[in-house]
């Protein structure tokens, strides 16, 4: 088997040139988990993959993240094959915050009788989950106020930040087995995002020289990052991943 990472958007919610961020873990070339569905980032699924997701972990509510979403249940509720099958992984407590922005919405069609969730398996998460097999570790980073942004790890094969500061504390437990990290970085960081000189103040450089580095402003940005040494991501780049550590169990047919 080979592993790898697959950046779907690397730019921040006002760089739409450089795509909403999200990556794809991919096994054998082909789709295991999406990460965040912002509306650029479904598109470059589809237009890459030749399909819509079947399965989705969501970081965060912020629009640039989750905004594809709607897309999504129309493309899954109105396909018998589909509706229903669509795994959304949501950390239990961002679930109410994705219900509130796109579940509640009156009549989600036209025709009435249809529920946000009937297109979609819901699988509430907290400190992680089971996908193909696999675990997958979930925990908290910082970004706006507490419990409402989570990270994603594949252990000893790659860590996914989404949006945050820096977070020590977390990758030292949650990045201790050699993993790539995909790192929320910028030119300058700001009280909800982290900037190249946060992370160089809170980070060794053993973990500096495992990150990749994407949500960031500009394509002006990502050459100076560049040239600071620091290795970043772009938009449709794909980069090659460890095996993942841990047991592997055969799903259930």
């Amino acid at each position: 088997m080979t592993w790898s990472l697959r950046f779907l958007g690397v730019g921040n919610a006002s760089a739409v040139e450089l795509g909403s961020a999200s990556g794809v873990i991919e096994c054998d070339q082909k789709p295991l988990l999406m990460i965040d569905c912002g509306q650029e980032a479904l598109t470059a699924y589809q237009q890459h993959y030749d399909a819509m997701p079947e399965a989705v972990f969501i970081t965060h509510v912020h629009m640039d993240h989750v905004a594809g979403l709607e897309r999504l249940f129309f493309k899954t509720y109105f396909d018998p094959t589909t509706r229903g099958r669509v795994r959304l992984y949501v950390p239990a407590t961002v679930l109410p915050f994705l219900q509130h922005r796109l579940a509640e919405y009156p009549g989600v069609v036209a025709e009435e009788g249809a529920n946000w969730w009937d297109a979609f398996q819901l699988v509430p998460v907290t400190r992680g989950f089971w996908h193909h097999g696999r675990w997958f570790d979930v925990f908290p980073v910082r970004h706006h106020l507490p419990d409402t942004a989570f990270a994603v790890r594949l252990p000893g094969s790659v860590v996914w930040t989404g949006d945050t500061r820096p977070i020590p504390e977390m990758l030292a437990k949650f990045a201790d087995s050699g993993e790539l990290i995909a790192h929320d970085c910028a030119l300058h960081g700001n009280p909800s995002h982290s900037g190249i000189d946060d992370l160089e103040r809170e980070y060794s450089r053993e973990l500096l020289s495992r990150c990749v580095l994407y949500h960031y402003e500009s394509l002006a940005a990502r050459e100076v990052l560049r040239t600071r040494g620091y290795r970043v991501a772009e938009r449709g780049g794909v980069v090659e991943l460890a095996t993942p550590k841990g047991p592997f169990v055969e799903p259930a047919s």
